[in-house]
Protein backbone atom coordinates (compact mmCIF):
# COMPACT_ATOMS: atom_id res chain seq x y z
CA UNK A 1 0.00 0.00 0.00
CA UNK A 2 1.17 3.68 -1.25
CA UNK A 3 1.50 5.96 1.76
CA UNK A 4 0.68 9.62 1.12
CA UNK A 5 2.81 11.25 2.56
CA UNK A 6 2.18 15.69 2.95
CA UNK A 7 4.86 18.30 3.79
CA UNK A 8 3.99 21.30 6.39
CA UNK A 9 5.91 24.67 5.67
CA UNK A 10 7.03 24.92 8.78
CA UNK A 11 7.08 28.70 10.53
CA UNK A 12 6.01 31.03 8.52
CA UNK A 13 3.78 33.59 6.45
CA UNK A 14 4.71 35.75 3.90
CA UNK A 15 4.34 38.31 6.67
CA UNK A 16 7.00 36.41 8.92
CA UNK A 17 9.81 36.75 6.11
CA UNK A 18 8.95 40.50 5.18
CA UNK A 19 9.09 41.31 8.71
CA UNK A 20 12.79 39.33 8.78
CA UNK A 21 13.47 40.91 5.91
CA UNK A 22 13.08 44.17 6.69
CA UNK A 23 14.92 43.64 9.72
CA UNK A 24 17.96 42.67 8.09
CA UNK A 25 17.45 45.67 6.11
CA UNK A 26 16.84 47.77 9.01
CA UNK A 27 20.29 46.85 9.93
CA UNK A 28 22.40 47.23 7.18
CA UNK A 29 21.00 50.73 6.55
CA UNK A 30 22.09 51.30 10.62
CA UNK A 31 25.77 50.56 9.14
CA UNK A 32 25.93 52.29 6.48
CA UNK A 33 24.45 55.33 7.75
CA UNK A 34 26.26 54.92 11.05
CA UNK A 35 23.16 55.85 13.01
CA UNK A 36 19.85 54.23 14.28
CA UNK A 37 16.72 53.68 11.98
CA UNK A 38 13.26 53.04 12.01
CA UNK A 39 11.60 51.75 8.75
CA UNK A 40 8.42 50.97 7.78
CA UNK A 41 7.36 49.38 3.95
CA UNK A 42 6.43 52.79 2.67
CA UNK A 43 9.54 54.25 4.00
CA UNK A 44 11.17 56.37 1.04
CA UNK A 45 15.07 55.46 0.99
CA UNK A 46 16.33 58.52 -0.07
CA UNK A 47 13.61 61.27 1.04
CA UNK A 48 13.11 60.23 4.24
CA UNK A 49 16.26 58.69 5.26
CA UNK A 50 18.39 61.51 3.78
CA UNK A 51 20.52 58.88 1.44
CA UNK A 52 22.67 60.97 -1.28
CA UNK A 53 23.58 58.86 -4.56
CA UNK A 54 26.83 57.75 -3.00
CA UNK A 55 25.09 56.32 0.34
CA UNK A 56 22.34 54.50 -2.15
CA UNK A 57 25.11 52.55 -3.73
CA UNK A 58 27.15 51.83 -0.69
CA UNK A 59 24.05 50.19 1.04
CA UNK A 60 23.00 48.15 -2.70
CA UNK A 61 26.44 46.88 -2.27
CA UNK A 62 25.73 46.03 1.12
CA UNK A 63 22.65 44.23 0.34
CA UNK A 64 24.01 42.58 -2.60
CA UNK A 65 27.23 41.11 -0.20
CA UNK A 66 24.07 40.15 2.64
CA UNK A 67 22.06 38.49 0.65
CA UNK A 68 24.37 37.19 -2.76
CA UNK A 69 22.36 38.77 -4.80
CA UNK A 70 23.48 41.17 -7.94
CA UNK A 71 20.93 43.77 -8.39
CA UNK A 72 20.84 45.34 -12.31
CA UNK A 73 20.97 49.10 -12.40
CA UNK A 74 17.71 49.20 -14.20
CA UNK A 75 15.90 47.49 -11.22
CA UNK A 76 18.13 49.98 -8.47
CA UNK A 77 16.41 52.55 -10.49
CA UNK A 78 12.66 51.01 -9.82
CA UNK A 79 13.43 51.03 -5.92
CA UNK A 80 11.99 53.36 -4.17
CA UNK A 81 10.59 52.57 -0.79
CA UNK A 82 11.32 49.69 1.64
CA UNK A 83 7.98 47.77 0.28
CA UNK A 84 10.10 47.55 -3.24
CA UNK A 85 13.29 47.12 -1.92
CA UNK A 86 11.79 43.46 0.13
CA UNK A 87 9.88 42.59 -3.45
CA UNK A 88 13.37 42.95 -4.98
CA UNK A 89 15.34 40.95 -2.76
CA UNK A 90 12.57 38.01 -2.54
CA UNK A 91 12.32 37.99 -6.24
CA UNK A 92 16.24 37.91 -7.18
CA UNK A 93 17.00 35.58 -4.41
CA UNK A 94 14.30 33.24 -5.40
CA UNK A 95 15.25 33.71 -9.19
CA UNK A 96 12.46 35.55 -10.30
CA UNK A 97 12.93 38.41 -12.77
CA UNK A 98 10.29 40.74 -11.35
Amino acid sequence: MRQNLQLAVVGGTDADANAAIRNEISTIFEEVLGRPVSIRDDTDIVEDLGMDSLGVMNFVMAIEDFYDISIPLDRIAQIQTVADLIAAVEALRSGRVA
